[in-house]
Parts: structure tokens; sequence; C-alpha cells
């Protein structure tokens, strides 16, 4: 495997798949740039906000990143570097970037609701609400999850830290916050300002280089896990209340650049090794056949076993199982992703100035994952052999390794290798946090839209549905169980995590899919798609069912986990399949014309 080879012929495929199928897509769907966005007719100051394509580009990726284009292609690095890129690239032009653009443009064409309201408007009320409790349990997930990496990305004293790794967790902290406090001040300064593209991007990159500069040189902020987990819930409850010119936009807005500095940073190291002869010929194998295990082995392939306690060492940073559905379910992000409909049908439509920044943001968006997603793969090929001997206790922690150790090899730059492993730590950390109160947001949404019948709007509800749909209530809720459940025991459901977060993108190309149909534009490119991701995770679930089951009648190991994760298996299978089965009967039954905004 070359390195270079890889990144640059991903590259090419990646930009030739958004000239041509993603402007046809567009064509297809009749984009037009001359009608008016929701952000435009219904702006608010709070939520409706129009936003310029550039600075909404920072919001959307910042938000759908997160650490899984990172993570998901380091974990099925066991099955080879070849299905990892194949998907990558077939997965994210084809599946991903037209799930996140249909997603978008649906929610556009629906005064910029949720793909929930998408569900109502051209399914039925039954199928919106099912979406709705499936969508708000997996983002209080994703609260839970994040909140916890964020924290323990950010505390001293965590078992096993060394002064170097608290060191570094106080650096991040201490940067992050100077970041958010940036954010809000940029947010009230430029606030009504007409400030040119070339402006806003020269005072984003040098307020990056003054923040980080601070923050390393100076780490003040010593807190442990606990301290912080309160103090994120603190903070996502404001952020996800407040109106998003103020801290959501520019927070994002300047995040983004410190995320393709990390991008052109990873380019650099890349690029730099295979010319050095470092990275032209990497040892990940192209293929290791269709079952891997994540067991840790050495060099000749042979088991590692721990002389203390003679079990075998577990390889913490790789993925286990059959190739099918395990690669597709363990890489989301950088392939598709159904979080990503959420954030594109949740603040992204909100915010967009014309439907023609549409395919830019969303389909473009997507493939710029797809790329973080290859260069994630690059890095795991650099440290292979410590990777499959257990040594990265995170796949976080082999990307930031690959791509710094890449960059040292590059002569004049051996000494950056300890700070450009912190910088990357840190632009990790960054894809979190934004996703992380995107993500609360998100989570208010669904739960306030859980509390409004249809016909009805937050201001003519009443009762108790008026009391659980206030924005205030329903943020309250969501960071105090989000918070809980990640300070005690969200890793009991985490695992159902990626197919829970598959089955959200299927139901998400169901609902475009219907949609479009009902508007008499064609929706075919849909149903391959949308098949085979129903397909993907009803067989994780009913293999994680039938393992679990094995557990519980056996009688032995961790029945409680076993039984909570054989119950929400077998809920999620059943809802699934009411979803596709209302969502085929409208599809291929009797098409009926939807309403647009």
């Amino acid at each position: 495997m070359n390195a270079m080879l890889v990144l640059l012929g991903g590259l090419i495929v990646l930009i030739i798949g958004y000239v041509c199928y993603g402007r046809w897509l567009a064509k297809q769907w009749g984009v037009d740039p001359n009608r008016p966005t929701p952000a435009q007719e219904m702006e608010d100051g709070v939520d409706y906000v129009p936003s310029k394509p550039y600075v909404l580009l920072g919001h959307h990726f910042s938000s759908i990143a997160g650490a899984g284009p990172i993570n998901g292609p380091i974990q099925a690095a066991v099955f080879g570097w070849v299905p990892v890129l194949l998907w990558v690239l077939i997965g994210g032009i084809f599946f991903g970037a037209m799930h996140d653009f249909g997603a978008l443009f649906a929610s556009l064409r629906h005064k910029g609701q949720s793909i929930a309201a998408v569900i109502s408007a051209n399914i039925d009320d039954t199928a919106k609400r099912i979406f709705c409790i499936f969508a708000y349990l997996t983002l209080l997930l994703v609260v839970a999850a994040f909140a916890s990496i964020v924290a323990n990305t950010f505390a001293v004293g965590l078992a096993n830290a060394t002064d170097a790794s608290n060191l570094a967790n106080q650096r991040t902290a201490m940067i992050s916050m100077l970041f958010i406090v940036a954010a809000i001040i940029y947010g009230i300064a430029t606030r009504g300002r007409d400030l040119s593209a070339a402006v806003n991007i020269l005072v984003a990159v040098v307020i990056i280089v003054v923040l980080v500069a601070i923050g390393y040189n100076f780490p003040l902020i010593s807190l442990d896990y606990t301290t912080w987990m309160i103090l994120l819930g603190v903070y996502i409850m404001i952020a996800s209340i407040a109106p998003v010119w103020i801290l959501l936009q520019p927070r994002d807005f300047l995040s983004s650049f410190l995320l393709y500095g990390m991008i052109i940073i990873s380019i650099i190291g890349i690029v730099g090794a295979s010319l050095t002869g470092n990275a032209s010929n990497l040892d990940i194998p192209a293929f290791t056949g269709f079952f891997a295990t994540n067991a840790a082995v050495d060099p000749a392939g042979n088991p590692i076993i721990n002389p203390e306690t003679g079990k075998a060492v577990t390889n913490l940073s790789a993925a286990s199982g059959f190739l099918f559905p395990a690669l597709f379910i363990t890489i989301a992000c950088g392939a598709i992703s159904g979080f990503h409909c959420l954030v594109a049908s949740g603040t992204t439509s909100k915010q967009l100035e014309k439907e023609s920044h549409a395919q830019p943001i969303a389909y473009g968006g997507m493939l710029i994952e797809c790329l973080l997603a290859i260069i994630s793969l690059c890095a795991v090929g650099f440290v292979w052999q410590a990777y499959c001997a257990g040594d990265y206790a995170s796949p976080t922690a082999v990307f930031a390794g690959g791509l710094s150790q890449m960059l040292a090899c590059i002569p004049g730059l051996a000494g950056v290798e300890d700070i450009a492993y912190t910088l990357l730590i840190l632009a990790v950390s960054a894809f979190c946090l934004t996703s992380l109160d995107t993500a609360t947001r998100l989570a208010r949404y669904m739960f306030q839209e859980l509390w409004i019948p249809v016909g009805e709007s937050l201001e003519t509800v009443k009762g108790a549905h008026k009391v659980f749909s206030n924005p205030y209530v329903a943020t309250i809720i969501t960071v105090v169980i989000g918070i809980v459940l990640g300070m005690t025991g969200y890793t009991i459901i985490w695992p159902l995590f990626g197919a829970a977060n598959q089955l959200l993108a299927a139901l998400a190309l169901l609902a475009v899919c219907a949609w479009l149909g009902n508007a008499g534009r064609n929706n075919k490119m849909f149903y391959i798609p949308m098949a085979f991701m129903l397909i993907v995770t009803l067989t994780s679930l009913a293999q994680t069912l039938y393992a679990k089951g094995l557990v519980l009648m056996a009688g032995s190991g961790d029945l409680f986990a076993a039984g909570v994760q054989a119950i929400l298996s077998a809920i999620l299978f059943i809802l699934a399949i009411v979803l596709a089965v209302k969502g085929a009967k409208t599809i291929f039954g009797k098409k009926h014309k939807t309403q647009e905004a």
C-alpha cells in the first residue's frame, strides 16, 4: 500500500463524484437558487438565521464529523485497506453524500423542519412519532458518549494517566475553553456586519493561531472527570438554547479552520513520508478475509498473551466479526451516517442562504469527511505493527500517532512530532465538542416534536404538551438524562449505537425517497442505498439478538448487559420493520401529492 497514491487517487475520485453525481442529483431534484429558503422567510434571530455558505459549511462539517470518520476506518482496517477504501468511496459518493444532500433539501422544502416532519407529511404521523422516539434515544446516547469522550480528553488524574498525558489534556481543555469565549466575542462583534470572506477567514486564522499558542503554553485549567462532566452539562444546556449567531455559528466557523488545518497537516505528512520512502510500502494487507478478531497479534500473526494474566491481549482499536455487516456498521461517518440527516434537517437547513448552497455544504461536506476517512486509513497503515499489537488505547491515538510520526519523517521536521500529536488530538476533541452541543440542540428539537400534535404549533399547544414542548424544559430534560447516562451506564448500550445510527440513515433515505416520489421527482437513485442499509442494520441487530440470547440461555457472563442489549435490539428491529413497511407502501403504492413550503 502506497499512502500517497491511496490519498491522491481517493481525492480524485471524490472530486469527480462531486462534480458529476452531485450536480446530477441537484438537477434531478429541482434545486432552485432563486427560491427563498426557510432561513430567509422565517428568520427569527434564534434558530432561523441566514448564514454565509463558508460559515455554514464550517458549522455543518464540524457538527457531522465528530470522531466517526477517524475511528471507523481505523477500527475496520483489520479487514484490509481495500474493503475500507472501496466502502468509503462508493458509500460516500452514492450513499452518504446523497443521504446528507437529500435530507437537507427535503428539510428546505418543508419549512426547515426535521426528517420527522418530512415523514409525517409523506408517510403518516405514526411513522413520524416512531422516528422521533428512535432519533431522540439515539441522540441521548450521542450526548452521553461524546460528553464522556470530551471529559476524558480534558480531565487530569485519570487511571493510568502520566504527567505527559495530563499536560496534553490540560492544553486541550485550555484551548477549547478559549475557543468558546472567543466565539462568543466574535459572534457579537460580527453580528450585522457584512464582512468579506477574505477578512472573515483571515481573522479566524489569526484567532486560532493566537488561541492555540496561549492554550499550549499556559495550560491553567486542571479539573477531574466528574467536574468536567458537570461543566459540559451546563455548557451544552446554554449552547443548545442560545441563538445560533452568538455561539454555534462563530464557534463552528472558527473550529472548522482548526479542522481544515488538521487535514492540511495530515496531507503534508502523508505526501512527505511517501516521498522520503517511509510510507511508500505500508504493511497493512489489502484484504485479510471475511472474518476478523480484535485479538492483538505479533508481526508473525500469533496472538499476544499477557504474561501476568495468561489471557490474550485485546486490540482496543480494532473491530471484530464478519465483514458483512461489521464493515458497513463500523465505518459510518466516513461513508454514510444517520446522525448527518439530523444535523442537515435540524440546524443546517435553518441557516441556508440559498438552495444552491445545499450541494457544496451537504454533498461536499460529506465528501470532505470521506477524505478524512482515507487519511485515517493511511495513518493506521503507518503504525500497523504497533496497532496490531494493541499498543494504542484508542483509534484517536492511532490517528494522531501515525500522522505525527509521518510528519517527523520529513527532513527538518523531526522535532515536531510531540506538537503535531497534541494539535491532532485537539482537533479531534474540537470535532467531538461541536458534535456534542449540536446533538443536544437536535435532541431538544426531537423532544419538542414529540409533544406537538399534528396541526398545532408551539404557540397553540396547551397543558402538558405546552410544558414538555417548551425549549427550556426539553433542554433540561435532555441534558440531565444525557449527562447522568454518560457518568453511569451508557457503555452498556453503546455497542448498539452503530446499528442504530445506520438504521437512522436507512430511514432518512426512505423518507426522502417517499417525498421525492410524492412530489413527482426522480427518486430511483435511493432504492439500492435504502434497501442495502436496511439489510445491513437488520442483519446486525439480528446477530446481536442471537448472540445475547445465547449468553442469557447459558446463564453466565454479564447477564444484565446482555438482557438490555437483547431487548433493545428486538425493539429496534421491530420498529425498523414497521417504518420500512409504511415507507414501502408510500413509495411503491398509490402516490399522493405532497405539500412543500
